[in-house]
């Protein structure tokens, strides 16, 4: 019988992903002049309100405080009716240094034997059900507010666009797990005053449906756009009014949109947010590399689905063990388990060799703080960074690294297809 799968995500002036980007944008800034920094850093937002938390070991200084207001900015929040903006909110760090008790059980004489930074499992996935090899729900949704932020920014065919958004796709799947087509779209944005309310709620239904979404579909592959047509049901702000938002409208923080982050429901996630943890962390890390292999085997061909786990002891250099699951999805006899095997014998798993192999000691984490650390394009962009004494650097980073069929050749060749 067929069913439903809905997936959904945030714009980056979310709250949550405000805090996020906040976090990711200070662990750029200390990767940037140190790479051997170690950051752990959390972020609460609220109405003119910015707190920065956490621990850090690193040789640089940075003004924190001017890196969160520029991180604000940046997403549009830059005015005062806003109740929250980058240049007037306060911000207040109580960052401090890390343990030398959770150092200690990272950091050794050689960086080869770098043990983990935290106990615990995370996952990778993909699917051959999109050509970036992510679940076709969480794809759209990503999509509708990248387009959304897209309009606001250029300010001309919709121009009432505040910053927080958030959307939800649910398709329907075939019994063998097919998309078939999708069932609902929902949009909620963020807008400024209207002088009538029935008035913008129709407006606002009206550009969403015939301006946001043929833009959307335009950039999708046809097999794609043949799932839309015109029995969506579109709930477009079914709550009525939506002018107070942001960190204004819901209090922020890092790291409590995991799954908006990863797969949209799709697979597996071990807990652990990535945000504001430096490459150490391997619930960053490992969650990066598990999706590397994921996305590897089954561009390979070793299965449609396939889902990756990988485990670690705190301070222990080798992971726990791997597990696989291809969800049935195999074409050849072999075992989830001996696939496991081989992937072991691929791929290593120690901590080191994850941030070499994904060139993770480069500040490359504000550009996965909002729509999605997974299924992202692989570029590389120039970067420039600023200290208190007038320092600068430009760097040119590779983004996304872990999104790269660097792999298949290699297991092609072990699985022999």
């Amino acid at each position: 019988m067929a069913y439903l799968f809905t997936s959904e995500s945030v714009s980056e002036g979310h709250p949550d992903k405000v805090a996020d980007q906040i976090s990711d944008a200070l662990i750029d800034n200390f990767l940037a002049f140190d790479v051997d920094s170690k950051v752990a850093c959390e972020t609460l937002v609220t109405t003119g309100q910015v707190v920065l938390a956490g621990e850090v070991r690193s040789k640089t200084y940075l003004d924190v405080q001017q890196i969160a207001r520029d991180t604000i900015n940046k997403i549009g929040y830059t005015k005062g009716e806003y109740m929250f903006d980058g240049n007037s909110c306060g911000v207040l760090s109580a960052i401090h240094e890390q343990s030398d008790e959770i150092n200690q059980g990272v950091d050794r004489g050689s960086k080869e034997l770098q043990g983990a930074g935290d106990q615990g499992m995370m996952f990778g996935y993909a699917t051959n059900e999109t050509e970036n090899f992510m679940p076709l729900a969480l794809d759209l949704s990503h999509r509708i507010l990248t387009e959304l932020a897209e309009l606001r920014r250029e300010n001309k065919d919709i121009t009432y666009l505040r910053p927080d958004s958030k959307s939800q796709v649910t398709i329907e799947y075939s019994d063998d797990n097919i998309p078939q087509r999708i069932d609902a779209i929902v949009v909620s944005t963020q807008h400024d005053e209207f002088d009538e309310d029935d008035a913008m709620l129709a407006k606002i239904r009206r550009d969403i449906i015939e301006i946001l979404i043929p833009r959307v579909v335009a950039k999708l592959p046809e097999a794609t756009q043949a799932l839309f047509n015109n029995d969506i049901t579109y709930h477009i702000n079914p709550t009525g009014k939506f002018v107070i938002g942001g960190p204004h409208g819901d209090t922020g923080l890092t790291g409590r949109k995991i799954i908006v982050d990863t797969y949209g429901g799709k697979g597996a996630h071990g807990g652990g947010a990535f945000s504001g943890k430096d490459p150490s962390k391997v619930d960053r890390s490992a969650a990066y590399a598990t999706r590397h292999i994921a996305k590897n085997l089954v561009a390979a061909g070793v299965a449609d689905e396939i889902l990756v786990q990988v485990s670690y002891a705190i301070g222990v250099v080798e992971p726990m063990g791997i597990f696989i699951d291809t969800y049935g999805t195999c074409p050849f006899n072999m075992t989830d388990g001996e696939i496991a095997k081989k992937v072991s014998e691929i791929f290593d798993m120690r901590p080191f060799a994850i941030e070499e192999r994904l060139k993770l000691r480069s500040p490359m984490y504000s550009e996965t703080a909002a729509y999605g650390h997974m299924g992202r394009k692989n570029e590389t962009i120039s970067k420039t960074f600023s200290q208190p004494n007038g320092e600068s650097i430009t760097l040119d980073v590779e983004l996304f690294t872990w999104e790269k069929l660097d792999y298949v050749d290699k297991v092609k060749e072990a699985f022999q297809l």
